[in-house]
């Protein structure tokens, strides 16, 4: 109960703080595209001197506090994958929506970021995690469908896709996620198991059999061992 009382205090303070300015990002030198090779070049120096793996992990500030360091990074690559997970967490610490340091929101962060690079597939996810940690679902579902749209091939979205309209009971769509999700790949069952629950699981039609060519070896590889995944989810 505290625990969503939590989520609650902190959306209301994100939905706030929406309304407070938050400037589009303007391309610095060095700086720009966080996925772009040629704007990647002088990614070493702001890393080097403001994100370093104690920076990333929240165990330490460079030159201030974290909320400076990571905010000085965001301001220079916007969509920073890593740098926008630490300032969600950072903000999610601190139960604010703006951390000590920070010059925006941490909501700003991830609109500026999807601004900026609106294919960036991976900051609609993690801007939709943070939405998801605050108690903001519907938001939350709208990255990911964009996400989904983008990379419709990639099993780690249609998964958490699956499992948001798993809370929502909305089962066909979890299903139709789910049922892609695993034919991609993905190794967790726990989505899986959450529709079985439901009484909403049904397994997928049995892959074609490959037809062995005639000239191919008879030997007998072992099997690879099945991913499995830790208990709880």
């Amino acid at each position: 109960m505290k625990h969503r009382l939590l989520a609650c205090t902190l959306a209301a303070c994100c939905a706030s703080a929406s309304a407070a300015d938050c400037p589009p990002y303007v391309k610095r030198t060095p700086g720009g595209d966080y996925t772009n090779a040629e704007d990647r070049d002088g990614l070493s120096v702001i890393e080097k001197f403001h994100f370093s793996r104690a920076v990333e992990t929240l165990t330490q500030g460079m030159t201030g506090s974290l909320g400076a360091d990571i905010g000085y990074t965001l301001e220079h690559f916007p969509n920073h994958h890593r740098a926008l997970a630490s300032m969600a967490k950072l903000g999610l610490r601190l139960k604010s929506a703006q951390p000590v340091g920070a010059r925006y929101t941490v909501s700003c962060y991830f609109e500026r970021a999807i601004a900026f690079a609106p294919q960036d597939v991976t900051a609609r996810m993690v801007f939709g995690n943070y939405l998801l940690a605050t108690g903001q679902d519907a938001m939350a579902l709208e990255q990911l469908d964009s996400a989904s749209r983008l990379a419709p091939d990639q099993a780690t979205i249609q998964y958490n896709l699956g499992l948001m309209y798993v809370k929502k009971k909305e089962y066909e769509k979890a299903s139709a996620h789910a049922q892609k999700a695993y034919a991609l790949g993905f190794p967790l069952p726990g989505l899986k198991n959450k529709l079985k629950a439901a009484g909403k699981w049904k397994e997928p039609p049995p892959a074609p059999a490959v037809v062995e060519a005639k000239e191919a070896p008879k030997t007998e590889e072992p099997a690879v061992p099945p991913v499995e995944e830790p208990s709880g989810e």
